[in-house]
């Protein structure tokens, strides 16, 4: 689950970290108000969605002035113009895709006098199951290109669970910054404040980007974005009371309701199976065909009609889907169970578009009976290589 800046700003501001002070604002009526309750003499204005890019990012609308998601005003009323400018409009940066999200919340902070621009994230690596630091000296909107070309500007390290953060992995980041002074003392502080936030709050990534040092002297997180473990929030109710469903893709969030597994995708190909890796392993086939999956859905290994019945619908909902294979490997999910869901789906929502279904396993003949006694124009496959090939050349022509 990720959160917005300005609630990863007040997350950072419990912990002692050092943010700038900022208003949320989410109509325009009040945008004036919250502005002049900050201290100036310059102000910044950020749209809050939840993508990356923001500030070379670009909204549709010609009516929303000149600028990417985030600008600088030098007034109060300069501030409110451009918060009124943003809001309500569409931004589409290189995360967004072309359809860009809507701006629903805008969040006006203070500036910061800007020394240094600095790069930080905390995140779980995979390999070691370790929290990792990563940082760079090379900070601001082009880390990807640094990331890229430069990967020896950027110091990555993993902290052993047994000890936890200690002093010297503050400094050892402090010193690949070039921080020197007072800088390597904060460092280390607000190092330690982050490490302990990140496992407190079951984070899976937290980044800092800019971490700057201040024409003062002082570190400060100029921009945050974090992103937390689902399967954890069941003891993070103040982290799950923060989840903004505006944000989420409609068919992601009713997925999520029936405990399915679904990631919307850009292909034409509805998929769905049952287990992560088969269903990884049926979207590579289709892609190998010549086409794309429309999505990622695992229905689980104790998906019910029900369940099987919402995924369908799902699927269906999507306009870009253009065929739809079920690939099924009854272990501990029943062929027979699948068969009924799809059936029950079928009648309940139509079917417009090619429907290929291969199943296996568990009581497949009993599935195979009740779709070919459905009545309704299925393609039966033998296996997946069968089934992959046959919805391609249904949805090819």
């Amino acid at each position: 689950m990720n959160i917005h800046e300005y609630q990863a700003k007040a997350l950072l501001r419990d912990y002692g970290a050092p943010v700038s002070d900022g208003r949320i604002v989410t109509r325009a009526e009040d945008a004036k108000t919250a502005a002049g309750e900050l201290d100036g003499p310059l102000w910044v204005v950020k749209a809050q969605i939840h993508a990356g890019g923001r500030g070379k990012g670009s909204f549709k609308e010609a009516d929303s002035g000149d600028g990417g998601g985030v600008r600088l005003a030098k007034s109060v009323q300069e501030a409110a113009d451009q918060a009124k400018k943003m809001l309500g409009r569409t931004l589409v940066t290189h995360q967004t895709g072309p359809g860009g999200k809507q701006v629903g919340r805008v969040y006006i902070e203070d500036g910061s006098g800007i020394e240094t621009e600095l790069y930080l994230a905390l995140l779980v690596d995979r390999q070691t199951s370790r929290v990792s630091f990563v940082c760079s000296t090379e900070g601001g909107m082009d880390i990807e290109e640094v990331a890229a070309a430069t990967t020896e500007k950027i110091l990555s390290f993993s902290v052993d669970p047994a000890t936890g953060y200690q002093a010297f992995h503050g400094r050892r980041i402090a010193f690949a910054l070039g921080l020197t002074g007072q800088q390597v003392k904060q460092c280390v502080k607000l190092m330690g404040q982050l490490y302990a936030m990140f496992v407190d709050k079951d984070m899976e990534m937290l980044e800092i980007n800019p971490l700057i040092v201040t024409d003062s002297g002082d570190l400060k997180c100029l921009d945050a974005k974090m992103g937390f473990d689902s399967n954890a929030l069941y003891r993070n109710a103040d982290i799950a009371n923060l989840r903004d469903e505006t944000e989420e893709d409609p068919k992601e969030l009713q997925a999520s309701k029936y405990d399915l597994n679904y990631i919307a995708l850009d292909g034409e190909i509805g998929c769905m199976v049952n287990g992560a890796g088969l269903a990884m392993a049926t979207m590579d086939i289709i892609k190998l065909y010549g086409a794309e999956p429309a999505n990622f859905l695992d229905v689980g290994g104790g998906a019910t009609k029900e369940k099987v019945t919402e995924a369908f619908k799902i699927i269906t909902s999507d306009p870009q889907v253009k065929g739809i294979l079920v690939n099924i490997f009854g272990g501990i999910m029943r062929c027979d169970v699948i068969a009924e869901g799809v059936i029950a789906a079928v009648k309940e929502v139509g079917l417009q578009v090619p429907l290929v279904v291969r199943l296996e396993g568990t009581n497949v003949d009993k599935g195979k009976e009740i779709i070919s006694n459905s009545g309704l124009d299925v393609i039966a496959a033998d296996d997946l290589k069968d089934g992959a090939q046959k919805i391609v050349k249904a949805v090819k022509g």
